[in-house]
């Protein structure tokens, strides 16, 4: 379940103004993030915090996105081209960085005259495109529209004045005075506005002020001197502005982000345990009647079909379990570009490793300490403990023993391994690829196999068992 993706449908298309364009400020240093990366590619679940962004102006249908860069351009400029997919997007670099109006001043020249401006920050990643919406719905391509949110302590924010419906001014917090700090509104960095306007408001701004910027913020006395109503969006919700400026603020984020995810599973019937402790860090999708237990991650792209039971402590990334199947604890699924396919009602685990290329049908049961890798085995197949099975077609029925192997690597290549159907393999064997093991036959514990075995035979190939009489151990410390 994509977050943007369930929020942006819940307005429609047919709301959004066709003409959005979004200028996104991703031009901070993050010095207090103590990392050599830029604070707006800091991950927080599956994507970068301008990437969250980037997202937020997809859900909008924006016609262009401009982003302003300047710390660590080289680094955020090919990351963001890489996440835009069909996004029309342009950079530009603010350089000097002499505040949000300044950013803002830096996109102007890329904004079409008839466009409705979205101004976002690359380090907000949960704002909700509903509140987007309602926001860009709020400016009607006529107004100044300002989300604003209140807070118990505004302390550091830029106080929202109003006269009845209508905003007049944003006062920095430094630059406030004692009734104004005790103001608790507070602008929350994001605005929409008519480009036309906006572009004749950036080019009057000033900064006679403590800090020396140019504050996106003083459009509003501007808007207000041009006779332009400003309008304020306000929500409940201080996370949809909360930026990231720490570690523990992006550990914040992160964790309110989850429980986000978590609700709306629940709302959509999924069991979850405990909803503080599940992370998904790509798109879950869950059928009717899921079960999921704590402590699960969930990467990339994850289908769960009807009643599918996920244990404790899984790590579950690009694959899809189909309906019936249970998952045991710490068990590890990874499909990578390949994907991973588990079929009905299988039994998975515990501490079971599905690697890219597996693809199980029904009722397979894979147990404790397997591994599989680019292999496919068919209905009712059976690998219970502690063996491998590589670059592998496995048969119906197959019942594969305990440590046993296949042997698909030669060094330089790797070779296939085919396990008609009926097979059963015994314990400690080692299948040396290529081979085939013909229909209904039988491998004798502990053979290494590297002919192909007739069907229906049992095939045993071991070194001769040798027993010695009075046989002496050698004792420690002995002479020899």
């Amino acid at each position: 379940m994509s977050l943007i993706a369930s929020d942006a449908s819940a307005l429609g298309a047919d709301h959004i103004k066709p003409a959005v364009e979004v200028v996104m400020m991703a031009a901070g240093k993050g010095t207090r993030m103590k990392s050599n990366k830029p604070k707006v590619l800091q991950m927080l679940a599956h994507l970068p915090l301008a990437g969250h962004a980037l997202e937020a102006a997809r859900s909008v249908d924006a016609r262009k996105v401009v982003v302003v860069t300047g710390h660590g351009s080289d680094q955020v400029e090919p990351a963001l081209a890489r996440l835009a997919g069909a996004i029309n997007l342009e950079f530009v670099r603010q350089e000097p960085q002499l505040g949000t109006g300044h950013a803002v001043q830096t996109a102007a020249p890329c904004l079409a005259d008839d466009a409705l401006v979205l101004v976002l920050s690359g380090d907000v990643p949960l704002t909700r495109a509903t509140t987007l919406q309602a926001l860009l719905q709020l400016s009607a391509g006529q107004h100044l529209a300002l989300l604003t949110v209140n807070l118990p302590d505004p302390s550091g924010y830029g106080r929202v004045v109003r006269k009845g419906d209508s905003v007049t001014a944003i006062v920095e917090h430094k630059d406030a005075s004692e009734q104004e700090r005790a103001i608790r509104e507070i602008y929350g960095g994001i605005l929409a506005a008519p480009a036309a306007l906006l572009k004749r408001w950036l080019s009057r701004l000033d900064n006679n002020n403590v800090q020396g910027e140019y504050y996106l913020t003083d459009v509003v006395k501007l808007a207000v001197q041009d006779g332009v109503q400003v309008l304020a969006h306000r929500i409940d919700d201080p996370l949809e502005v909360a930026g990231v400026n720490s570690p523990a603020q992006l550990a914040e984020l992160e964790r309110a982000y989850q429980l986000r995810l978590a609700n709306a599973l629940m709302e959509q019937g999924v069991r979850l345990k405990d909803p503080a402790r599940i992370d998904v860090r790509g798109f879950l999708s869950c059928a009717r009647d899921v079960e999921i237990d704590v402590g699960c991650v969930f990467e990339g792209r994850v289908q769960l079909g009807d009643e599918v039971r996920i244990g404790p402590h899984c790590v579950l990334a690009n694959c899809s379990i189909e309906a019936g199947s249970i998952i045991q604890a710490f068990t590890h699924i990874d499909g990578e570009s390949l994907g991973v396919r588990v079929g009905a009602d299988a039994r998975i685990g515990p501490f079971a490793r599905l690697r890219p290329g597996a693809d199980l049908g029904a009722d397979v049961h894979i147990g404790n300490f397997v591994e599989i890798k680019n292999t496919r085995l068919a209905r009712g197949a059976k690998a219970n403990h502690l063996a491998y099975l590589g670059d592998s077609t496995v048969g119906e029925r197959v019942n594969f023993g305990a440590g046993s192997i296949t042997a698909n690597y030669d060094g330089a290549n790797k070779h296939q391994t085919v396990i008609e159907d009926d097979v059963h393999v015994g314990s400690n064997c080692v299948l040396i690829a290529p081979v085939t093991l013909g229909a209904g036959g039988t491998i004798g514990g502990g053979s290494t196999i590297t002919k192909d075995t007739p069907a229906g035979a049992l095939t045993v190939a071991r070194g001769k068992q040798v027993s010695v009489a009075n046989w002496k151990r050698p004792v420690k410390g002995a002479k020899k």
